[in-house]
């Protein structure tokens, strides 16, 4: 290239350059920065912010994020959702502008995460870039539509006795290890192939309880369609408190696009109790039992967002399932008492039922869904009407007869009856039994094709059931699942499956003499 050539390139360059300089305009960003004035277990108390908002999303040195809790007039108490041990008085603290959010979508089915979206599965960062406030408000009346639809559980005296439809929220209640948890992993479980997804979210765990819970949903293939949201009991209190609304707000992203969802709390004691010490070491003033005076909206603002929504806004559903904790089964205590009046219905596991290997353990008297049949399978609604009061009534007749009085021929018959309906309600854990299945049990115990079984062949003649009703024509089925009622043909073609399936444990007739 010849010298003049090569000089008159230059010269463009940096004429180029010089007008790029000249025409730049800086922009500049203010950032409102605050100081720490002091750092307690899981909060911190700051100054210098005077612009933040209330839930306003703060940062910390070390990318530790903060939530604005306490905004007073001459400082404001943050909620820390990270490791804090690194922080000190007179670190700067720096304003987002925008609200704590999670990321939502498709890519978050399989995995397990942390309330900030943060992989705790070793399987990479999470692929999908929608992101939804993790505080959000409920859908309005006019938005809902009827809770119609029933949502199997696949345990048969839930589905039976205390029907869930999907939009309902149905607390499960009990001691501690009386099997709450199972329940809401059989429940799972039973969603497989039912196009329903499922949220867990572990809050305030032990982080054996929570492995076992996810290796469990593996082992059966239900991570599949299932997110895990995953507090530790070792993760700050701030962390706790925001995982339930996460996980809603997860679960909410999958209900907006038409899908029926199931999300399951366990437990709201521990998100409780956490909110009750961030709430103490802030200075707010505590109530009945240490807690604040809003612990009752915390929970009223998190399951009011479980709803069914019209056909015209994509007709999705977000069924709750809270777990709470009682303490010597006082279902009177606050929280319990709080949440039963917030949600549709309970379902009490008894230590004694549990004591007496009666599992799942649920006591179906003080258990109640009050949704009930309008969200359950005409089939369902013919053949376990009579059950409950059946089952009520034996339960009374049960405890008279202890005392050893003597019993007429009838109460004997009441009490051997009660007796099946309980052998049959018994069901094994990660064992959930399907509708058509379910229908035919239920409709021999109301037909009383098992009366004259002898108890100890009960789990054998009930094996015997399901491998019958196994083979029921797909027409049949289909009518058990779409059918208005419960017509007489199909009812007499089940019972003819179950009377041939139970002939064989029938007593042979008494030889003449």
């Amino acid at each position: 290239m010849e010298p003049d050539h090569l000089q008159t390139v230059f010269d463009r360059a940096f004429a180029g350059m010089r007008q790029a300089r000249e025409a730049f305009a800086p922009q500049l960003t203010p950032h409102e920065v605050g100081t720490i004035t002091s750092v307690g277990t899981g909060i911190a108390t700051v100054a210098g912010l005077p612009g933040v908002g209330f839930d306003e999303l703060v940062i910390f040195p070390g990318n530790v994020l903060g939530i604005a809790f306490n905004v007073d007039a001459g400082e404001v108490g943050i909620v820390l959702l990270g490791d804090y041990w690194h922080l000190r008085a007179g670190d700067e603290v720096r304003r987002t502008g925008r609200v704590m959010d999670v990321v939502v979508g498709d890519g978050l089915l399989g995995r397990v995460i942390d309330p900030l979206g943060r992989p705790l599965d070793g399987g990479g960062p999470l692929p999908s870039r929608k992101r939804l406030p993790v505080e959000r408000p409920a859908a309005p009346i006019m938005e809902r539509a009827p809770v119609t639809v029933p949502l199997q559980t696949g345990l048969k005296v839930i589905d039976a006795l205390i029907p869930v439809g999907r939009g309902q929220r149905e607390l499960i209640l009990g001691d501690r290890q009386t099997g709450k948890t199972a329940i809401a992993i059989d429940t799972i479980l039973n969603q497989r192939g039912q196009n329903v997804l499922c949220v867990y979210c572990a809050i305030g765990q032990r982080a054996s309880a929570v492995a076992k819970a996810v290796a469990s949903l593996r082992e059966k293939s239900a991570m599949e369609y299932t997110v895990v949201v995953v507090t530790e009991g070792n993760d700050p209190p701030g962390l706790t408190y925001i995982a339930p609304y996460a996980a809603t707000s997860i679960a909410e992203g999958f209900m907006e696009a038409g899908r029926d969802v199931l999300i399951v709390y366990d437990d709201l004691t521990h998100h409780a109790r956490s909110y009750r010490e961030l709430s103490l070491l802030l200075r707010r003033p505590p109530g009945r039992e240490a807690f604040p005076g809003d612990i009752f909206y915390i929970h009223s603002r998190l399951l009011e967002r479980a709803t069914h929504l019209r056909a015209d806004l994509g007709g999705g559903s977000l069924t709750a399932l809270p777990i709470i904790e009682t303490e010597a089964q006082d279902i009177s205590a606050y929280i319990p008492t709080n949440l039963i009046s917030i949600t549709d219905g309970q379902i009490y596991l008894s230590p004694s039922l549990f004591d007496l290997g009666v599992l799942p353990a649920v006591d179906v008297g003080k258990s109640v869904s009050r949704v009930g049949g309008k969200a359950q399978l005409a089939a369902y609604r013919a053949v376990a009407g009579d059950l409950k009061l059946a089952y009520a009534q034996f339960e009374e007749l049960e405890t008279f007869s202890r005392f050893g009085a003597r019993l007429d021929e009838d109460t004997r018959t009441i009490i051997a009856h009660g007796q099946r309906i309980r052998s049959c309600l018994k069901q094994s854990e990660f064992a959930p039994v399907s509708m058509p299945v379910q229908i035919a049990v239920l409709l021999a115990l109301s037909a009383k094709l098992f009366d004259h079984i002898r108890l100890e062949q009960m789990a054998e003649a009930e094996h015997a059931l399901h491998l019958a009703a196994a083979d029921i024509p797909a027409a049949l089925r289909e009518r058990l699942e779409t059918a208005e009622t419960f017509a007489a043909e199909d009812r007499e073609a089940m019972t003819s499956i179950a009377r041939n399936a139970l002939a064989r444990f029938q007593p042979s007739p008494a030889p003449e003499e």
